[in-house]
């Protein structure tokens, strides 16, 4: 069977005008012409259109889709799995949505007008995240369309305000375990990516109805981050003398919020295949360098004792988006910045 353009058009919903351009770039041509000169596209082709749909769908450009098709093997059955998936967290987002504005419809019913600004609340968050995140990066985060994964949440951040409330310390034992839970499951819930814990770090900062909204606020987040670090400083101990403790006590933290965008930089860098002697890595791997050297110190025996503990306790990976590879990748880089 073949279709002219305008059937194809007319088929699909997409304009005459996208066809011919993407006939322009070379990415969708037709297989035959008709003696006139008129576009026909044949059963490979609609494959082929179907391929550049699904893709645009997940939020790639026509340059990243034209790369895709250009790699040996895209089969049509992944695509269209993972047009499922995709349905599927929209259709779970969706039944969230219902249920709230079920809620709402039977508040309203009883005359309950301050649900309403709960209501508004969600939609200002819904756009908030669009602000932040790319449709693709929005599919990557369950926490949004999980309504299981939300309530754990919910669940955490009240475990967390009551023991804030108790006026336990943020150096205590109970503290440091609620905080690396809460890190372990951010790892989680952000597949492990440090750009989308980034990212959300970057929007709780600047976005107080967040803040208000989740209880996730600057005071609860100081007390998490605390707690966390501390936990890192009890698991440095046994391998470092007095001297070397008192030194990573008093800087550790002191500038934890640059090692976010940094780990999620360097991520990018190697997922983008950069060399890591491009100026680009070097440039991280200073960063990189200079931060750790503010609380281990430039001594190259301490700075040892750090690495060693690194390989020889896995508690200390619990909640981090550093990866084995992405240290691999930055070796060299650090490797050549270390003598600057």
């Amino acid at each position: 069977m073949l279709l002219k353009i305008g059937e194809l058009a007319s088929r699909t919903g997409l304009t005459i005008r996208t066809l011919h351009h993407y006939d322009r770039i070379g990415l969708l041509s037709p297989s035959a012409r008709t003696p006139a000169g008129y576009r026909l596209y044949q059963h490979s082709d609609l494959a082929r259109l179907h391929r550049i749909m699904a893709l645009r769908k997940f939020g790639l450009s026509l340059a990243e889709i034209a790369t895709s098709l250009a790699k040996p093997e895209l089969p049509l059955g992944a695509i269209v799995q993972q047009q499922i998936a995709m349905l599927e967290q929209q259709i779970a987002k969706a039944s969230s949505l219902r249920e709230r504005l079920r809620d709402l419809q039977q508040q309203l019913a009883q005359g309950q007008e301050p649900e309403l600004a709960e209501w508004l609340t969600t939609m200002e968050q819904m756009t908030m995240y669009d602000k932040y995140f790319s449709p693709q990066e929005l599919q990557q985060l369950p926490m949004l369309s999980n309504p299981t994964i939300e309530q754990e949440w919910q669940a955490l951040v009240a475990r967390v305000r009551a023991l804030q409330a108790s006026g336990v310390d943020a150096q205590s034992a109970q503290a440091q375990a609620i905080a690396t839970e809460w890190m372990v499951k951010l790892a989680r819930d952000t597949n492990a990516d440090p750009s989308l814990f980034a990212k959300l770090n970057s929007m709780h900062q600047q976005e107080p109805s967040l803040q208000s909204s989740t209880g996730i606020d600057a005071a609860l987040m100081g007390f998490v981050t605390s707690a966390f670090n501390a936990s890192r400083i009890a698991l440095y101990r046994p391998y470092l003398n007095d001297a070397e403790y008192a030194h990573l006590a008093a800087n550790y933290g002191a500038r934890s919020g640059e090692w976010p965008p940094l780990i999620a930089a360097v991520r990018a860098s190697m997922d983008a295949q950069v060399p890591a002697q491009d100026d680009r890595v070097l440039a991280l791997a200073r960063q990189w360098l200079a931060l750790f050297r503010s609380y281990a110190g430039r001594d190259p025996a301490t700075q040892l004792k750090f690495r060693q503990a690194h390989q020889e306790e896995p508690r200390l990976a619990q909640g981090s988006f550093v990866t084995p590879q992405m240290m691999a990748y930055l070796a060299p880089a650090m490797a050549r910045v270390a003598g600057e």
